[in-house]
């Protein structure tokens, strides 16, 4: 575009050199009679204006025609491939909507089956809590079962002892009770026979 303007300016140039050329002062009257059609040079001045209009018209025709052309040609290539991409772009536009629908159609399908995930996994932890609060119960109940049995044997042997410094306090106080001195002497003879005999 910019060399089909360049070149019509250079031809307006051209053209207007042989106007250039002719700048004498004229008189009122020419003035007048130039305003009129009328000169002194009459038909061939006008001729040299056809001649003129005639060259620089031809000049911007073949300028307009070689340039313009390709770059009309060049500008409809632009444009249509311009088009071609906008028909990609929302063509590829169209596609991703296209996929957007498809999963918000299948969104709710996608929630309805995490929740039941969520609510599959919520059961097995409970599940394997209550399996685990159960086997720690049962180690508790085993312990304190344990300790309540150790316990009871500590009882068993505190009673024992206490029932046997019971009998041996009774056997002595019974003792005490028959023990004179004539049976003290017969046991140390039994013990000292006893004795001799081992």
């Amino acid at each position: 575009m910019k060399r089909l303007t360049s070149a019509a300016a250079g031809l307006l140039l051209l053209a207007g050199l042989p106007a250039i050329g002719q700048t004498e002062h004229k008189s009122e009257a020419e003035k007048v009679a130039e305003s009129r059609g009328v000169t002194e040079h009459g038909a061939g001045e006008v001729l040299w204006a056809w001649a003129n209009f005639l060259l620089l018209a031809g000049g911007l025709g073949y300028v307009i025609q070689k340039n313009a052309g390709p770059y009309f040609a060049k500008r409809s290539m632009e444009i249509r491939k311009g088009m071609i991409e906008a028909d990609e772009a929302r063509a590829e536009a169209e596609a991703r909507a296209g996929e957007v629908e498809r999963r918000l159609a299948s969104l709710q399908a996608e929630i309805e089956a995490l929740r039941r995930d969520a609510q599959q996994e919520g059961e097995a932890e409970a599940q394997r809590v209550r399996r685990e609060s159960a086997a720690e119960m049962s180690k508790i109940e085993q312990h304190f079962l344990e300790e309540i049995a150790s316990a009871g044997k500590a009882a068993r042997l505190d009673l024992r002892r206490y029932s046997a410094e019971l009998a041996l306090g009774l056997a002595e106080q019974k003792i005490a009770a028959r023990m004179s001195a004539e049976t003290q002497n017969r046991l140390v003879n039994r013990f000292v026979s006893h004795l001799g005999h081992a």
